[in-house]
């Protein structure tokens, strides 16, 4: 089996959600983070036919990435083979036993959707490049007067930085926030919803992939 750049892009970005991973028979894969707040899931164009857990993503992504034309070989046990197309070289690498792993169960079903909106990737980065530069800890999708606004704030401090951006419109008045850390996204367009049950989902637009993230408990509708 060869795993395409677009696979390794959605791993990469899976690997900073959880280290753990497990592998299920089809072509969809999903993740989610230690503390259960992070959920993702993607369709991939690759079929695995054997389920199998990998404890460190990142390693094994390290070790696919020293090879110039890995292909991936499964014999139903408790490792697979990794070879180079181009030249001899080869490594075993080893399963982890899935009750070590922190994984996803079943697929969220969005309790109701308060809240629908585009979200484009360039109103994002630029929040976010501020969120960062200026270390705000959290981020609000604030509808207020029939305006949807991104904003990036210090809830704890009214008194911080703040940077605001209009991203869209609305019909109710609602304050959700999400700490900034857990914004694990791949960049691009997303179609949003948020609901009242303190969950927002994000599907990507143009990736096969989508992800559920936790409100904050003091997020109000």
């Amino acid at each position: 089996m060869k795993i395409s750049e677009a696979t390794i892009s959605v791993l990469r970005n899976f690997s900073d959600i959880n280290n753990n991973i497990l592998f299920k028979p089809g072509k969809t894969i999903a993740t989610m983070s230690t503390m259960k707040n992070i959920m993702a899931q993607a369709d991939v164009n690759e079929e695995f036919n054997q389920e199998f857990g990998i404890y460190d993503l990142p390693e094994f992504l390290r070790a696919i990435d020293s090879f110039q034309k890995p292909v991936l070989s499964f014999n139903g046990s408790a490792n697979l083979k990794i070879k180079d197309e181009s030249s001899t070289l080869s490594a075993r690498y080893a399963f982890a036993d899935k009750s070590t792993l922190v994984t996803p169960s079943k697929t969220i079903n969005m309790p109701d959707k308060s809240v629908t909106f585009t979200l484009k990737n360039s109103d994002y980065e630029s929040v976010k490049k501020l969120y960062t530069n200026l270390s705000l800890p959290d981020i609000a999708f604030k509808g207020e007067n029939g305006k949807i606004k991104l904003v990036a704030l210090d809830k704890k401090n009214s008194n911080s930085n703040e940077s605001t951006i209009e991203i869209g419109s609305c019909n109710m008045d609602f304050t959700a926030y999400i700490k900034a850390e857990n914004m694990k996204i791949i960049p691009g367009e997303y179609d949003v919803a948020i609901s009242k049950a303190k969950i927002a989902h994000f599907i990507n637009k143009k990736v096969p992939v989508q992800y559920w993230i936790a409100l904050e408990a003091d997020s109000t509708f």
